[in-house]
């Protein structure tokens, strides 16, 4: 039987950031990008407000910029690596973050079979972000549960790697779960917790749960 690999990439495979942090850093703004990210972690705003803000700071945004933060940002070692196996393996593997679409598509062309982020317009923005295509903790199950069917799966054979209170959900509609350098959010809740900066250690732990 065929598994399925959910990633998380705020926190998981970037290492201590975020997308919006590393996009804004391109212009300037990363402290306060850095504020929203603290914001939305204790709760003060929710995703479509967090949405909202870091559309309102990016609009200078080019698809250059998109780019350089893609390409300069701290990521996970081997994350290519383990998603070739993956593949060869028979297996298959997605990406489902609260982060913008137009930056977690980009993981496509690493390997992952599927990629899901927020929903924003086309970079540079010429329309509004829509709420209703904000991704929450909930969301994220929701989405699973399609690339389940997709891919011709059950949640009995997934696992999920995440770091904070947006994988909870998920960590707990899965039986495998692996907690990569996370918060207090996931503490009890993760099959398995690895702290480091390469994506096949975490990937061989949850391999031995099989």
């Amino acid at each position: 039987m065929a598994r399925l690999h959910f990633f998380d990439l705020d926190g998981t495979l970037l290492h201590g950031s975020t997308a919006p942090v590393e996009i804004s850093r391109q212009l300037g703004l990363e402290t306060e990008a850095m504020e929203l990210d603290r914001a939305i972690s204790a709760g003060r705003i929710d995703p479509p407000e967090y949405a909202a803000r870091v559309y309102d700071l990016w609009s200078e945004l080019t698809e250059a910029q998109v780019a350089a933060a893609f390409d300069g940002a701290p990521w996970l070692a081997r994350i290519r690596d383990v998603w070739a196996e993956i593949r060869e393996s028979g297996d298959y593997c997605a990406v489902i973050s609260l982060s913008p679409s137009f930056f977690v598509e980009r993981l496509l062309d690493w390997g992952a079979h599927a990629a899901f982020g927020s929903r924003f317009p086309a970079v540079p923005f010429v329309e509004p972000v829509d709420p209703a295509g904000v991704l929450s903790a909930a969301a994220k199950v929701t989405i699973a549960d399609r690339l389940c069917e997709r891919f011709g799966v059950v949640r009995a054979d997934c696992v999920a790697y995440g770091d904070s209170m947006s994988d909870r959900d998920l960590f707990a509609a899965v039986p495998v779960s692996v907690a990569v350098n996370a918060d207090g959010h996931l503490a009890g809740l993760a099959t398995y917790s690895y702290t480091g900066r390469d994506l096949w250690d975490a990937y061989e732990l949850a391999c031995a749960a099989w």
